[in-house]
């Protein structure tokens, strides 16, 4: 794959006039692009902007991040899903501040050893916040490639990824290279854009420059491994409630939605006989039980399909925690997979 210098100065200008306003813009220091390049992992940029605002007034600086009890970072980071990148966040901080004096490297290859950071946002950082020409390839960046070199391999393997890296580090302007990062990311977030939908081709500053555009392949590109199928899983959730407080119980500190707080729940869909075991169980005594609505919730590599029950118990009984609707809902990380129910806690307590 040849680098083609063509491509550098309409990009920029491109970028110069048609940049949308982000509030990691702004400011562009290198905690703040951290912290962003982190959220927008997996996250549309609209969904992140709300929680970075609400992150930047609670944590503004490294050092505020890696003092802060996990509880309140896992709080800030509730809804976002993927919460191991808030966790390696808040690692990477405490690294930080007691290996860096509290100041973030700008070198690339020690940011890539700080705890969730790998090459994209090793990348980002070190050309965006320290004008280091090295470029961050995201699925952005792949799509884009993929569809100006008309590549059909896989973009998600090594192999692919390395290529593009090196192709565009070789036309990488050593002025303005945290421009050239958020260039090619720009474009494919507004422009050469994901799906089925077709990129904005009349309006691309490299159109005249793409074969996938000239070849007219671009709805075949990129093209990506096959992925594996989601492991279904039933679950039954309760939410347990006795005195105007709600049980919760705090997952294992490994596996899916590590360390975080969730309503109890068992695999399977129960049964009457197998509520009333649980309960029994757990020297619970219910005085009523009710269906709640069915939920679906869809994670990278399993589905649960979820049965809930609304329990109210005489007792509460100590294998949980009891905490009351507002202190669930200000204090306390639950997955966005509970949404529904969260929300008929939130209901319950109106009524």
């Amino acid at each position: 794959m040849k680098p083609n210098p063509a491509l550098t100065a309409p990009l920029l200008a491109w970028f110069e006039e048609n940049a949308r306003i982000l509030p990691w813009r702004s400011d562009p220091t290198a905690y703040r692009v951290w912290v962003s390049e982190i959220m927008l992992q997996q996250t549309r940029v609209e969904a992140v902007k709300p929680y970075y605002d609400a992150f930047m007034t609670a944590l503004p600086t490294v050092k505020d991040l890696a003092e802060a009890p996990q509880e309140q970072v896992l709080k800030l980071w509730e809804g976002l899903g993927y919460y191991s990148r808030a966790r390696n966040l808040q690692k990477a901080a405490q690294i930080i501040m007691t290996q860096y004096h509290g100041e973030i490297p700008g070198d690339f290859d020690v940011l890539k050893q700080l705890p969730g950071i790998g090459d994209y946002t090793a990348g980002a950082i070190a050309s965006i916040a320290f004008d280091v020409p090295v470029a961050a390839v995201d699925g952005n960046v792949l799509r884009v490639m993929a569809r100006l070199y008309d590549h059909h391999e896989p973009v998600d393997i090594p192999r692919t990824k390395q290529l593009f890296t090196h192709t565009l580090e070789a036309i990488y302007p050593r002025e303005k290279p945290g421009q050239m990062t958020q260039a090619w990311m720009e474009l494919g977030a507004t422009v050469c854009v994901p799906g089925k939908q077709p990129p904005k081709c009349h309006i691309c500053p490299l159109a005249h420059l793409c074969l996938a555009r000239e070849r007219n392949t671009w709805s075949l590109l990129p093209v990506k491994s096959p992925k594996k199928a989601r492991r279904l899983e039933d679950r039954t959730v309760f939410l347990l409630f006795s005195k105007g407080k709600y049980a919760i119980q705090k997952r294992p500190e490994r596996g899916l939605l590590a360390g975080l707080w969730e309503f109890p729940s068992i695999t399977g869909h129960a049964h009457m006989e197998d509520i009333l075991l649980f309960l029994t169980a757990r020297s619970l005594s219910p005085l009523s039980i009710r269906p709640l609505p069915d939920a679906i919730h869809i994670f990278t590599h399993v589905e649960w399909n979820m049965k809930g029950y609304m329990i109210e118990v005489s007792d509460q009984s100590p294998p949980f925690h009891w905490v009351s609707t507002k202190e669930i809902l200000e204090s306390f990380a639950i997955p966005s997979a509970y949404k529904v129910y969260v929300n008929c806690m939130k209901v319950e307590n109106k009524s």
